[in-house]
C-alpha cells in the first residue's frame, strides 16, 4: 500500500474577505475530489489571499499515486484564479516506517 500527499501553496487574486476566499477555494476542492482523492484547505486559514490545499490518496501501486498527485497539481496550476506558489509531494510505502 502506498500513501501520497500533496501540499499546494496558492496565492489568490483580488480577495478582500474570507468569504470571497472560500468562494474561490471551495470549487477547486470539489474538482479535486472528483479525481477520487481527499482534499481540504489545510493552512493559511486566517489569510485572505493565501491558501494551502492538501490532497491525499492511497493505492496499491506507487506509480498510480505519483500520477494522481501530478494530475492534481496540474489541475490547481491550471486554475486562472489561483497562482501556484509551490507544490510538495510525499510518498510513503511499505519500506517506510
Amino acid at each position: 500500500m502506498y500513501v501520497g500527499a500533496l501540499e499546494c501553496d496558492v496565492l489568490l487574486g483580488d480577495v478582500r474577505s474570507l468569504k470571497q476566499k472560500r468562494s474561490l477555494v471551495r470549487p477547486v476542492l470539489a474538482e479535486l475530489r472528483r479525481l477520487e482523492v481527499a482534499a481540504a484547505e489545510a493552512g493559511h486559514l486566517d489569510l485572505h489571499r493565501r491558501a494551502l490545499l492538501g490532497v491525499s490518496c492511497v493505492a496499491a501501486d506507487a506509480g498510480h499515486v505519483r500520477s494522481l498527485l501530478e494530475r492534481c497539481e496540474r489541475l490547481v496550476a491550471g486554475r486562472p484564479e489561483l497562482e501556484l506558489l509551490s507544490a510538495r509531494h510525499r510518498l510513503l510505502g511499505p519500506e517506510d516506517e
